[in-house]
């Protein structure tokens, strides 16, 4: 999908990038290939061709931060596909003080990472634990979990480009929490934490903090694991849907 994006060129929106969809340019080396198109000029069409070029050394050279430059945050989910090998799945839990997490999960699609408050929680652990990664995926993490990590640890993490799956949603019609989606796309989850809400999290933390007894830290951190782990069927159903809406809207005209 990545290659079939023109949104990220100079004055590029979606109602253009259709207009070469339709016209049977469908992805950059069509554009490359085409002498002539219409409603652009030859000065424009040289100057397109390098920012297609430059997409193509960009993408064969797995630079996220340069989609993550260009690329509208909204349209994010195009670059699922070729970056999702390395892709991390996060998610946080916090206490009853805003601003104050308690757990990171981070997963890779095979195993999960946590940095607990009071263990292995801080900036250089975090910093380490996301090296590497070319796409950060979340759900509402924009609203919520993003800035409450900022602000906690300050800006200096990966510049990768973000997937926030509660958006990728929405377009395709699949509006409210992480939960109720998991319920309409049938992905369950393991029984010891399938009643287990936001917050009742921040409970857990409270009862651990106050008791140290360690199965209520036990039930969170599997509680975190659940909500990432469960983001990445989300993250393939959502790739999958929205590639297929953008084209079939090509094909009815």
């Amino acid at each position: 999908m990545i290659e079939s994006s023109f949104i990220h060129l100079e004055r590029f929106g979606r109602k253009r990038e259709k207009g070469l969809w339709l016209r049977g340019i469908l992805n950059w080396e069509n554009f490359l290939e085409s002498n002539n198109i219409r409603g652009i000029s030859s000065v424009y069409k040289a100057y397109y061709d390098k920012q297609i070029k430059d997409s193509f050394s960009a993408l064969r050279e797995k630079d996220a931060g340069f989609f993550s430059e260009y690329f509208p945050s909204e349209e994010t989910w195009r670059l699922f596909k070729n970056f999702k090998n390395d892709a991390v799945y996060l998610d946080i839990e916090t206490s009853m003080y805003y601003g104050d997490i308690t757990v990171v999960g981070l997963y890779n699609g095979e195993s999960v990472a946590t940095l607990v408050k009071g263990y292995n929680l801080n900036r250089k652990n975090l910093i380490k634990a996301l090296k590497g990664f070319k796409l950060v995926v979340t759900f509402n993490g924009s609203c919520f979990d993003i800035p409450v990590i900022e602000k906690k640890f300050g800006r200096g993490f990966p510049k990768i480009p973000h997937l926030d799956l509660r958006f990728a949603c929405s377009k395709l019609g699949l509006r409210g929490g992480l939960k109720k989606i998991e319920k309409i796309l049938e992905i369950e989850r393991e029984k010891e934490v399938e009643g287990i809400v936001g917050a009742d999290a921040v409970y857990l933390w409270e009862m651990y903090n106050s008791t140290r007894k360690k199965h209520y830290l036990k039930n969170l951190i599997a509680y975190n694991k659940a909500d990432i782990v469960n983001l990445e069927p989300i993250a393939e159903f959502c790739y999958r849907r929205l590639k297929q809406k953008t084209f079939d809207s090509i094909k009815k005209r």
